[in-house]
């Protein structure tokens, strides 16, 4: 049989040691397809390199020998089901290693710290979920919610570089100092479903975390980001001056943008309305009329996380980006960058 690889030849194609292969073998998962009788030497099939690969990789994110052999047997859609099962058990482990952690922490005197200030946990979490879509994934930096405490506020502010949203929440205790941190989004995200639930929420920074202690003293740390964050304050300061504002039904623009079917919009905006794709819809322009196009994958969050009943657009050019401002509420803005091209 020409074609079979030595047990050498397979685990190099498969990035696995020859003793790995020969343990999968004897735990069931990819036997070698021939064994030489005299002197014992295993041969694998080409047609092998998939089965190994997915051994390896499923092994890499610690799934038990027998759940293994349970996805190579099982349908698709089943295989599915129970590596997410595995992966929502290791997310769970994660958040109890944490809280345990933060515990002994706290049994110690550790979360003790002067740099803290005080919300209720539902105005907290909603300011949260406003610029949470603002962040990325492209760089660790922008996969984080930066926090500006002050004795009178505390500055969310998240950016992925087409957009950028900000919000100004009032502590329910002033913080007795100024600090700063940029807080893991993905560890926020998972942690909002308590955050939402504690009426009382303390926020303190500590090395590389931030606590929250809730209302019977449980204790949830959000790593933070090393990385320096942009200084977008620099970037709200250099917008040019605003030649055009519009103040529109935000339900009615969020309607407009979901039946969108192209993954741009042309935006038009003239004196009485504005244009969303091939939709018109009332507006209050001031200005000169002007053309944009955005990706609707940056305007649908910029104009749905928008609070109240009226977004305001404040426009300065087409390539410029377009603050958007809740019209009755100037606590969260948003910056969305057009797009150049053809809206479609």
């Amino acid at each position: 049989m020409p074609d079979l690889l030595t047990i050498g030849a397979f685990a190099r194609r498969c990035g696995l040691t020859a003793s790995a292969l020969r343990f999968y073998a004897d735990s069931g998962l990819v036997r070698p397809i021939r064994v030489d009788e005299e002197s014992g030497y295993r041969y694998y099939s080409p047609g092998q390199v998939s089965a190994a690969l997915l051994v390896r990789r499923l092994r890499e994110i610690g799934l038990p020998l027998e759940r293994v052999g349970a996805v190579l047997a099982a349908e698709p859609a089943d295989a599915a089901r129970i590596i997410d099962d595995h992966v929502a058990g290791l997310v769970s482990q994660v958040q109890q290693a944490r809280e345990t952690a933060a515990a002994v922490k706290a049994t110690l005197g550790a979360t003790a710290s002067a740099l803290s200030v005080r919300f209720t946990g539902p105005v907290f979490t909603a300011a949260v979920e406003q610029v949470l879509t603002a962040t990325s994934q492209d760089l660790p930096v922008l996969n984080g919610v930066h926090l500006e405490v002050s004795p009178e506020a505390i500055v969310l502010t998240a950016t992925d570089r087409y957009r950028l949203s900000t919000r100004t929440l009032v502590p329910a205790e002033p913080s007795v100092s100024h600090w700063t941190a940029t807080i893991d989004a993905d560890d926020l995200r998972l942690a909002m479903p308590w955050t939402r639930r504690q009426h009382e929420l303390r926020l303190s920074v500590r090395d590389d975390e931030v606590c929250f202690q809730g209302d019977d003293t449980t204790v949830r740390t959000c790593r933070t980001v090393a990385d320096e964050f942009p200084d977008y304050r620099l970037m709200l300061a250099s917008l040019p001056e605003v030649l055009t504002r519009a103040v529109i039904s935000r339900n009615a623009l969020v309607g407009c943008l979901e039946r969108q079917s192209t993954p741009q919009i042309q935006l038009n905006l003239s004196a009485g309305e504005a244009t969303a794709g091939t939709e018109t819809i009332p507006a209050d322009v001031t200005g000169s009329p002007i053309s944009l196009s955005f990706a609707v994958s940056t305007l649908y969050p910029a104009i749905s996380t928008a609070v109240g009943p009226d977004v305001m657009l404040d426009v300065a050019a087409p390539h410029q980006p377009v603050v958007v401002r809740s019209a009755d509420d100037g606590d969260l803005t948003t910056l969305a960058m057009p797009v150049k091209g053809n809206a479609g």
